[in-house]
């Protein structure tokens, strides 16, 4: 048995439909369908969502493959259930003299040291929230991969250097800072 995919995801706000492999769902920020793997089946009880495999794929040699389609299945159903009641942000800071990010309408504008500006669209259902100093991003939307991928896209503009500690990282990450040159002692 799965460890993860036997856990059973609360739904809170959230409305939610099985018609066959299709989980629909409904909640305050958004809402969508959901296509579970032809092994498993869902089913709703007491406010919360429970995936569970059919009795067919459950014997026999598919049982790890079964395990890993299971807990990934409930991990992605899990995440557009919180997505679409709660929602997902990420941190980012951007470290260095100068370096900063403005906001115009849905595009941003980086300075990071460079002999140009950076432009960078965001795509649709991302929003970003700005500091006054420009130096801390928060982005928020309802799909985490998505979130994700934006924070990574936007740290590939200026990764962070070991030396000094400047480029873009998220909050939650530690940059290893390394000695530089030592002087010679004669």
């Amino acid at each position: 048995m799965s460890k993860i995919g036997r856990k059973p995801i609360a739904l809170g706000k959230v409305q939610l439909e099985v018609k066959g492999q299709e989980v629909h769902f409904k909640g305050p920020k958004s809402s969508g369908v959901f296509v579970l793997s032809d092994l498993l089946t869902a089913t709703v009880r007491d406010g919360s969502v429970v995936l569970l495999p059919k009795d067919a794929a459950s014997k026999g040699s598919l049982h790890r493959e079964l395990n890993q389609v299971w807990g990934l299945d409930r991990a992605l159903l899990a995440n557009k259930i919180q997505g679409s009641n709660e929602g997902f942000e990420k941190k980012v800071q951007i470290v260095g003299l100068g370096f900063k990010a403005a906001l115009s309408g849905s595009n941003m504008t980086f300075s990071l040291g460079f002999s140009h500006k950076i432009d960078f669209a965001l795509p649709q259902g991302v929003s970003v929230d700005i500091d006054k100093t420009g130096q801390q991003l928060t982005f928020k939307s309802t799909d985490k991969e998505l979130v994700g991928h934006v924070c990574s896209m936007v740290r590939s503009l200026r990764l962070p250097e070991p030396y000094k500690g400047t480029g873009i990282k998220l909050a939650t990450e530690v940059i290893t800072r390394k000695a530089g040159k030592a002087k010679a002692s004669a």
